[in-house]
């Protein structure tokens, strides 16, 4: 994060993730980007905890108050150690079951059946887009779970539920949807205003409980190959990934494209645009906070943190044949 400033990081998230997504993180984030005094407390971590989402979401962890900056502002100073604690052994694991209808149209394309790894995978919500229905404007697919809604322009919305028949993730602190205290994090880690995404979050980690997922803990680069290998034959491997990538140093994104495009099956990224080969993509549709999302590093589309809208200029996928 060179020439990164920590006052920086909090204006860019404010103005561009949660200007229009959120009022409440909007105006912590902007008061933050203006306060020397919490800006050299989170001085004293190392940037990979400058997250406004991961401060934010700790503070409501510990059940401090979001909604008016100067309360929120008089809780952190009075209670840093208490965060500080928090934030270096927490990382933020946004579980949003939601980024399932953006990753929908690529994973129903592809052969079936799948065989999905998901790296970063927290407590695994990603992993049963086969679990949830879904609503793009009219459309409606999937009968069963909790309703994922996306605005989709630039092309039809899928017609099919892929068939997944293995699902495994791997990381560094797997979090188990049947502990209430993992549930909590999860919980802390949604906007405030965002009541519909805790009503989903609860919804998918019931689906989850239900059928729990293999999850390994440890270091994606370290952990992929033997996972990967225990994909069984016959199914259509797919390494994923969503917002994920930014909190991996830079040395071990480089390692980790390596070695996910050595593997047989596909690689579907849906992460930071700066952090993927961006290849011909055109810029984004506005001025709000995109990841791009890409097959086998091809960039597809533009979607929303949330999942809920994607804007796609790629070509359109038809069974794609399966790499390696």
């Amino acid at each position: 994060m060179a020439g990164v400033t920590i006052a920086g990081v909090y204006e860019e998230f404010a103005q561009t993730e949660a200007h229009g997504v959120s009022p409440v993180y909007e105006r912590l984030g902007t008061a933050v980007s203006q306060d020397d005094e919490v800006l050299a407390l989170l001085g004293t971590l190392p940037p990979e905890k400058w997250h406004p989402q991961l401060l934010f979401g700790i503070v409501r962890l510990l059940g401090g108050p979001v909604a008016d900056p100067a309360a929120c502002r008089a809780f952190i100073v009075r209670s840093w150690p208490a965060i500080a604690a928090e934030m270096t052994v927490r990382a933020t694991q946004t579980n949003e079951a939601g980024r399932c209808a953006v990753l929908l149209p690529v994973l129903a394309a592809l052969p079936q059946p799948l065989a999905l790894l998901e790296v970063g995978a927290s407590a695994g919500l990603c992993l049963y887009p086969d679990r949830y229905a879904y609503r793009y404007g009219e459309h409606l697919l999937g009968e069963h779970g909790p309703v994922l809604d996306c605005t989709v322009t630039g092309t039809a919305p899928p017609d099919r539920l892929p068939e997944v028949v293995w699902r495994a993730g791997i990381d560094l602190n797997p979090l188990d949807v049947t502990d209430p205290a993992d549930v909590a994090w999860l919980d802390a880690l949604i906007w405030p205003e965002h009541q519909h995404r805790r009503d989903r979050l609860h919804a998918a980690a019931a689906v989850a409980a239900a059928d729990p997922p293999l999850l390994v803990r440890g270091d994606l680069n370290d952990a992929l190959p033997a996972l990967a290998a225990q994909a069984p034959a016959g199914a259509t491997l797919v390494v994923f990934h969503t917002s994920v990538l930014y909190q991996v140093p830079a040395p071990q994104q480089a390692t980790f494209v390596e070695l996910v495009r050595g593997l047989p099956g596909h690689w579907v990224a849906n992460d930071s645009a700066d952090l993927l080969p961006s290849g011909a993509a055109p810029p984004p549709p506005d001025g709000a906070a995109y990841n791009l999302l890409a097959l086998d590093g091809r960039p597809l589309a533009w979607t929303r943190s949330h999942g809920q809208a994607m804007t796609w200029f790629g070509d359109r996928l038809v069974d794609a044949g399966r790499r390696g």
